[in-house]
């Protein structure tokens, strides 16, 4: 039994398939209807009846057209394509809902941030302080293509222009807008104080952003942050700026050594390292019975497809696996693309000499997160015992099946969870930020970077105003 109490978001994407190679032909996968706004209020309302955290869209405003030297392959397994745009969904699944928190992944290559700020802040009135941002540079090339700027930026680049991106954006959530700023005198005429709303005044290497915030404050002002970064550079700026960090580690000792990694830069960077709260990228497979579990892990496994796999490898690694023989192993090759995939399976077990079918089967069941397999009572012990070892967090679960993984996990393994304590029967703090932090943490801790960017209440204020909400 754990003493912490065990977060959990499901892990997802607004298209028929995900990170699972072939199992959208399972004949209880939904994943056809992500069309369907009913699919997706139906799924909120599951979530958070599972007293999950929340939900996390992973996104990509590219496609995955590098295996076979085209989108081909992508198309006929949906690898991560059709894909629909997931902010225009959350206002919908949080109207049925009151406490189901919503990450969404924008991308600091292609989305100017005072564009993106604009809509994390709408989102974030509009849930109530359910917001997160998963920030991510981006590693398509078909998107830097297709959006303007030719070629992908190299990797360090995008990390350098990440973090000037940032500071913009905290400047404008946290810095423009006082938070007396809207008075709403009706009486003298005035909503908002115009000497309370400040321009940032931003002039970087890569972003021009003079002017004041387009949105008055929202309850959490600044969306939780999180990121997933596994190279040198993405874990520092996660030590750095991540409230959540997201890992994807194949075993406990890989998952402490990360965990640890992350956690000392970010006391290297003067912040509480317990502060930056870790989730595995993780699948599960669960039955009744263990026996139950594996024959319905077998039956997925059939299913699995290669050229899907290799499709979605190719497109995170920036190498076309078609090049190579499946059955002959795969040497350590460098890309700037997904340095980090590349470097995922050998560093897994330096010991194996990792063929591309090998890569295949292993990510055909959710992606690169490991799978577990069990009972209620065994995926229970086993979920405690990463937590335990590891010091993580809580876990980002994924799927083969969609919609039906993730309700089964709610049906069989939640009441055990809570059985054991490691999860909560009901929620405490209506924002994101409260259910990473506790109850009353709405707002940037004061040893997170954004928090220096925070304005102070002004005594200064237009004559004779009243306050906010007087007639």
């Amino acid at each position: 039994m754990t003493s912490r109490r065990m977060r959990l978001f499901a892990f997802d994407f607004q298209g028929p398939a995900h990170l699972s190679a072939g199992l959208w032909r399972h004949e209880h996968d939904r994943g056809s209807q992500y069309t369907d706004l009913r699919y997706w209020t139906e799924y909120a309302k599951l979530l958070e009846e599972g007293k999950f955290d929340g939900i996390f869209f992973a996104d990509n405003v590219g496609y995955h057209d590098v295996y076979e030297g085209g989108f081909a392959a992508a198309l006929a397994d949906a690898a991560q394509i059709p894909a629909n745009d997931p902010f225009l969904v959350v206002s919908a699944m949080a109207a049925v809902t009151g406490n189901l928190g919503f990450g969404l992944t924008g991308s600091t290559s292609y989305e100017h941030p005072y564009a993106l700020a604009r809509r994390f802040s709408t989102l974030d009135h509009l849930t109530g302080g359910r917001v997160g941002w998963n920030l991510v540079t981006s590693y398509a090339d078909s998107a830097a293509r297709n959006l303007g700027t030719g070629r992908q930026v190299p990797h360090d680049q995008r990390y350098d222009m990440a973090a000037e991106y940032l500071e913009v954006c905290y400047r404008l959530w946290e810095g423009s807008w006082q938070d007396d700023a809207v008075v709403r005198d009706r009486v003298n005429g005035v909503y908002a104080d115009p000497s309370r709303v400040h321009p940032i005044d931003h002039h970087g290497r890569y972003f021009d952003v003079p002017g004041i915030a387009l949105c008055e404050p929202s309850p959490q002002r600044t969306p939780v942050i999180f990121q997933a970064g596994g190279s040198a550079k993405g874990q520092r700026l996660a030590a750095a700026h991540a409230e959540a960090v997201f890992m994807n580690a194949v075993s406990v000792p890989a998952l402490k050594r990360q965990v640890e990694a992350v956690r000392g830069f970010a006391a290297e960077a003067g912040r509480d390292p317990r502060s930056v709260k870790v989730l595995q990228m993780l699948n599960v497979v669960c039955a009744p019975t263990d026996e139950a579990a594996h024959a319905k892990y077998e039956s997925y496994r059939r299913l699995v497809s290669y050229s899907g796999a290799m499709a979605r490898y190719s497109g995170w690694t920036g190498l076309d696996m078609s090049q190579f023989d499946p059955d002959v192993p795969l040497k350590h090759v460098k890309t700037d693309a997904g340095q980090t995939m590349v470097d995922l399976f050998a560093k897994m077990d330096p010991d194996k000499n990792w063929t591309p079918r090998d890569i295949a089967e292993f990510i055909g069941l959710g992606g690169t997160g490991p799978t577990l397999v069990g009972s209620p009572g065994t995926v229970a012990e086993e979920l405690i015992r990463w937590m335990d070892e590891t010091g993580i967090d809580g876990f980002n679960l994924g799927h083969a099946v969609k919609y039906q993984d993730i309700a089964d996990f709610v049906e069989l393994v939640v009441p055990e969870l809570q059985r054991r304590g490691a999860m909560w029967t009901e929620y405490d703090g209506s924002t994101l930020r409260e259910k990473l932090h506790g109850r009353g943490v709405r707002r940037l801790r004061a040893d997170h970077p954004g928090f220096g960017y925070r304005r102070a209440t002004s005594p200064q204020a237009l004559p004779d105003l009243q306050p906010a909400g007087s007639y």
